[in-house]
C-alpha cells in the first residue's frame, strides 16, 4: 500500500501538482457562502465607509432649491390664417413650443433675465441653474431655475416668460403673427430643497459600496493561496497526508492548578523508579 502510494508520489509531475484545479477556483453556492461569511466584515466595512463619505459630502454642499412654471405658447394670426384647421394649428404650435425652449435655455434669455432683475451673477452660471422642456409635445414649456434663495428662484422662474415674447420679435421663425407666453401654473417658493438628497445618495453609495466590497470579497479570496481541507492538500501536492497536527488549546487557569498539584505531589524519585507495598523502591 505504501508502495503504490510512493510510486503515485513521484509519477506525479510538479506541473500537475501545483497547478491550479477548476475545483479550486471554481464558486458554487457553498463557496460564495464561505466567501461571504468570511469577508463579512471587509464587506461591511467598505460599505460602510463609502456610504458615510457619501452622505458627509451631501452634507457639506449648498442646498438648492428649484422653482418651475409652466407656461403656454400661443400666437396671435390673421383672418386667413385662423380659417385653418384646428388640427393644423395645434401641431404648428407645437413646432413654436419647441422652438420656444432652445430660446429659453440661451445665454441671449439669461442675459435678458440678469438685466431686468439686476442680478449679480454670470450668464454662463445663470444657464447651468436654468432649464426648459416641451411638455408631452404639446404647445406647453417647463421652465425651471434653481437657486439656494427660494424666494430668488421663484422670483426668476416668473419672470422669464414675461420676456420671451421680446427675444423672439426681431427673429423670423416662419410664424404670421406675434408669440406670447401666457404663464398657466406661476412658480411658488420651495420649502424643500431640490438637491442635494442625501438619504437618495446614501442609499445608491450603499448598493454601489455593498457591489464593491462583495467583488473584492472574491478577489481576496482568489488570491488567497492557502490550503482549506486535507482533499485539496493532497490532490495539489499529489501526496498522501499521514498525520495531521491538531490545534493546541492552552489550558485554562483551573486546568494549569490542577496540573501544577497533580505535578507536585510526584517525587523526583518516581522518574527513576517507583515504590513497591512494602516501601522499597524497584528500579527500571
Amino acid at each position: 500500500m505504501i508502495g503504490r502510494e510512493a510510486s503515485d508520489i513521484f509519477s506525479t509531475t510538479p506541473e500537475d501538482r501545483y497547478a491550479p484545479s477548476e475545483d479550486r477556483y471554481g464558486l458554487s453556492l457553498k463557496d460564495v457562502v464561505r466567501v461571504l461569511r468570511e469577508r463579512l466584515l471587509v464587506i461591511l466595512l467598505v460599505a460602510g465607509v463609502l456610504t458615510g463619505l457619501v452622505v458627509a459630502f451631501n452634507q457639506l454642499q449648498t442646498p438648492m432649491y428649484e422653482a418651475s412654471t409652466k407656461v403656454l405658447i400661443v400666437q396671435e394670426r390673421a383672418g386667413s390664417a385662423a380659417d385653418q384647421p384646428l388640427s393644423s394649428q395645434v401641431d404648428g404650435l407645437q413646432q413654436l413650443a419647441l422652438v420656444m425652449t432652445e430660446v429659453v435655455d440661451s445665454r441671449r434669455m439669461a442675459q435678458a433675465t440678469i438685466n431686468r432683475l439686476d442680478l449679480q451673477i454670470p450668464p454662463g452660471k445663470f444657464v447651468k441653474h436654468l432649464s426648459a422642456e416641451q411638455v408631452n409635445e404639446t404647445p406647453f414649456i417647463e421652465i425651471k431655475y434653481e437657486d439656494s434663495r427660494p424666494d430668488r428662484a421663484q422670483l426668476i422662474a416668473n419672470t422669464i416668460p414675461k420676456l420671451i415674447p421680446g427675444q423672439v420679435s426681431d427673429v423670423n421663425v416662419g410664424t404670421t403673427g406675434p408669440i406670447a407666453a401666457k404663464v398657466f401654473d406661476p412658480a411658488f417658493a420651495p420649502s424643500d430643497p431640490a438637491s442635494p438628497n442625501p438619504l437618495r445618495n446614501g442609499f445608491i453609495a450603499m448598493v454601489l459600496g455593498l457591489m464593491l466590497s462583495v467583488g473584492l470579497a472574491f478577489l481576496l479570496d482568489y488570491l488567497d493561496n492557502s490550503w482549506r481541507s486535507l482533499a485539496e492538500v493532497e490532490r495539489i501536492s499529489g501526496a498522501p497526508t499521514y498525520a495531521l497536527i491538531p490545534p493546541h488549546k492552552l489550558p485554562s487557569a483551573g486546568g494549569r492548578s490542577a496540573t501544577h498539584a497533580l505535578s507536585s505531589r510526584r517525587s523526583p524519585r518516581s522518574l527513576s523508579g517507583s515504590e513497591t507495598p512494602n516501601g522499597n523502591s524497584e528500579g527500571h
